[in-house]
């Protein structure tokens, strides 16, 4: 029996993945019983999961993996199974998931015919999960206990096939404060509330920061870009009074996001300055007829000055006051030919509104929005530093379980 270990990271989202089953059906098929998938970070005890993969029939269809779900409904899976969200599985891709080659076949068969539907990519664990259900004709996730994101080096890992690395990535010094400019958007139907918070909260991490809004205050202070209040627009204007600014990166943040600046800077080591570089949370719009992705607005997103400069030189502009202002970027950077850089780190929602088991076994970046929350206490919950070395995520007196 072959086990194929297709790396993750290389194809993010459903239509490459499951397209690319297509020729992973003809290529491994006639030698192959399983198909492995897995991330970078992931560590694999081969042995073992060969020996777990061994007692599952090889010639039936079976897509295996560690099964998360949702304790309520969620935006991010549209509300998805609203009345019983709990019954639907999906896998945690850290720990790895396999398909039987049957299922490959099947899979590859069906996307010749009928072709991927969806116009958004938002979480391509559970989208992928539900096109392997098909409405009940197809598997569910059979739950693999030794498929685990324990920490490599915990004591309870041997049983487990595969394990995950738990930490933060560090390539070097953190970038410095100084060479990270915060942009933060907001407007005046929100400098009472949501201000208030960021100050109280993240604002002392950055040396560097900025308020744009559609007045001009002088408490907070907020700098007037000269254009209406949009729900959505207006980030190309921020981007473009980035660039008399002399830092390294640029940060844009809404105002109702939780932020660890110094996390940030210690993942930003790993990124050139002088390249190019568009990162956070990466989303996709139309990407099984041709579409683009771009950094969902929510999570924040980081522009190295290169990306920028390319950018400004590339007269992309918001076609409309009130287009997004993040899908436009996509498409801007993705006619640049600049790729999107993911990192699972960035969070377009609210910690209650991911798997607790998912976020278990990560060391966030950043949350979003103040709704139905107390927003401080998220930060002090799973954001706020008490020493720069100290990234457990047990802050301030409050436990992950009280959310």
């Amino acid at each position: 029996m072959w086990v194929e270990c297709i790396i993750l990271f290389i194809s993010q989202f459903i239509s490459k993945m499951l397209i690319s089953f297509v020729s992973f059906s003809v290529t491994y098929g006639r030698n192959s019983s399983w198909i492995f998938f897995c991330e970078e970070d992931t560590r694999i005890q081969v042995v073992k999961l060969l020996e777990t993969l061994g007692r599952f029939d090889g010639s039936k269809e079976w897509f295996l993996g560690k099964a998360l779900y949702d304790e309520e409904s969620t935006i991010i899976h549209h509300y998805a199974f609203a009345e019983n969200p709990t019954a639907f599985t999906f896998p945690d891709f850290a720990a790895g998931w396999a398909l039987s080659i049957p299922l490959v076949n099947k899979l590859a068969k069906k996307l010749k015919s009928e072709p991927l539907k969806s116009d958004f990519t938002i979480d391509l664990k559970h989208e992928i999960a539900l096109y392997i259900w098909q409405k009940g004709e197809g598997p569910h996730l059979t739950p693999v206990p030794e498929f685990c994101t324990d920490d490599v080096n915990s004591y309870k890992v041997d049983h487990c096939a595969t394990t995950f690395s738990n930490f933060l990535p560090l390539c070097g010094e953190p970038v410095k404060k100084e060479d990270v400019f915060v942009a933060v958007k907001t407007c005046r139907k929100f400098h009472g509330d949501r201000i208030p918070v960021v100050k109280q909260t993240w604002e002392r991490e950055a040396a560097l920061i900025e308020y744009y809004s559609d007045y001009a205050d002088i408490s907070i202070p907020t700098i007037d870009l000269g254009i209406p209040n949009t729900d959505r627009g207006e980030l190309l204007t921020v981007v473009v009074k980035f660039c008399t600014n002399n830092c390294v990166k640029t940060v844009r943040f809404m105002d109702d996001m939780c932020i660890f600046i110094f996390r940030l800077r210690r993942l930003l080591s790993c990124y050139d300055p002088n390249e190019p570089v568009f990162l956070g949370e990466r989303y996709g719009y139309g990407l099984g007829t041709g579409g683009y992705s771009y950094i969902t607005g929510g999570g924040g997103m980081v522009f190295s000055r290169i990306a920028v400069q390319k950018l400004l030189a590339s007269k992309c502009r918001c076609y409309s006051m009130d287009a997004p202002d993040d899908m436009v970027l996509g498409m801007c950077f993705s006619g640049l030919g600049i790729p999107i850089t993911h990192s699972p780190l960035f969070h377009q929602a609210r910690p209650m509104d991911y798997p607790k088991g998912y976020l278990s076994h990560q060391i966030p970046v950043s949350f979003h929005k103040h709704w139905n929350i107390d927003p401080v206490k998220v930060y002090f919950t799973w954001l706020a530093p008490n020493t720069e070395e100290s990234l457990n995520g047990k802050k301030a007196g409050y436990n992950r379980e009280d959310l």
